[in-house]
């Protein structure tokens, strides 16, 4: 094989192992689902859903309102505010980062972060 040939052959061989090294880091397996729980940006809590053994609730209270939260393994709710519309409550259960439970007049939000494999949507 002649000098060129060589030299291409690397080449070839350095770019299709990089496209897979981007490949795995693309489809890379995250973190378990973990809900975080933040007023006006600031987290509050965070709860590994999947560690999760009884169900349980608790109460978030400030000069805002007042907010009671659920767990069960798995999921996470808010089952009781004193907010005006009860947006938060009606939204029911979460479990995937779909979307996040906003009380807007209380400024907090309960995202569910982590679970299922990373991908980037932009590279297909």
């Amino acid at each position: 094989m002649s000098r060129n040939g060589k030299i291409v052959l690397m080449l070839l061989l350095a770019a299709a192992g990089i496209s897979l090294a981007v490949i795995a880091m693309q489809r890379e397996e995250i973190a378990d689902p973990v809900a975080r729980i933040s007023r006006d940006g600031v987290v509050l809590k965070e709860i590994p859903l999947d560690q999760v053994g009884r169900a349980y609730s608790f109460v978030l209270e400030d000069e805002l309102g007042s907010n009671t939260i659920l767990v069960e393994r798995g999921r996470i709710r808010v089952s009781q505010a004193d907010c005006p519309d009860q947006v938060c409550v009606d939204q029911g259960w979460i479990s995937d980062g779909t979307a996040p439970i906003v009380c807007l007049p209380h400024k907090l939000v309960i995202e569910i972060v982590g679970g299922g494999e990373a991908f980037d949507a932009a590279a297909g």
